[in-house]
């Protein structure tokens, strides 16, 4: 992880118009599960769904980028309300530029949360680069954070609650912003 003040950290934070996600390894703990019919399922943490809701309500854009082609990410997006949605992107930068362009957003607003190699280039790119416990190493070299929970398991939500938390919009029982000294140490 790059080393960065907490102040800095904040900043960066407070900048964030638009969250996008990677799915295999972050938004799942990066399994994958076949039905003998050779369906493709993955299992998503509810923590990390209301997380995603609460950045909508209060008008951060949420957008899932990934290399994967599969019915259920689309199917949970729907039922999160996630209105951008891009699935078999072998390209994730060109997207997400695009969708900067569409929504009037730089790429200094957006944060991006990736665990592998393929999201390297969108990592260094954007302004907000964030990564999961379990990630491959260079991709937590990059970062300026690195959750404490690997994908799957609520880093998506730990990363929400510290955008609401520095945009002063706390959900209840947050008080990530108190410890967070601690947790970049």
């Amino acid at each position: 992880m790059r080393q960065i003040s907490v102040s800095e950290l904040k900043n960066y934070f407070s900048r964030v118009k638009l969250l996008a996600l990677d799915v295999d390894g972050v938004l799942t703990d990066g399994g994958l599960y076949y039905t003998e019919k050779g369906e493709e399922l993955k299992k998503f943490n509810v923590k990390d769904g209301m997380g995603l809701k609460l950045l909508m309500e209060v008008g951060v854009e949420v957008a899932i980028v990934t290399a994967s082609q599969s019915a259920s990410v689309s199917f949970r997006a729907q039922k999160l309300g996630i209105n951008h949605v891009f699935c078999g992107v072998e390209d994730k930068l060109r997207v997400i530029e695009e969708l900067c362009q569409k929504l009037q957003l730089g790429l200094d607003e957006v944060a991006y949360v990736g665990d592998d190699i393929n999201d390297l280039l969108l990592l260094e790119t954007v302004g907000c680069p964030l990564t999961v416990a379990d990630a491959v190493a260079v991709n937590k070299q990059i970062a300026i954070y690195v959750t404490t929970q690997p994908g799957g398991h609520g880093a998506v939500r730990e990363i929400c609650d510290h955008i609401l938390s520095i945009k002063d919009i706390k959900p209840i029982g947050s008080s990530w912003v108190d410890a967070l000294p601690e947790m970049l140490t």
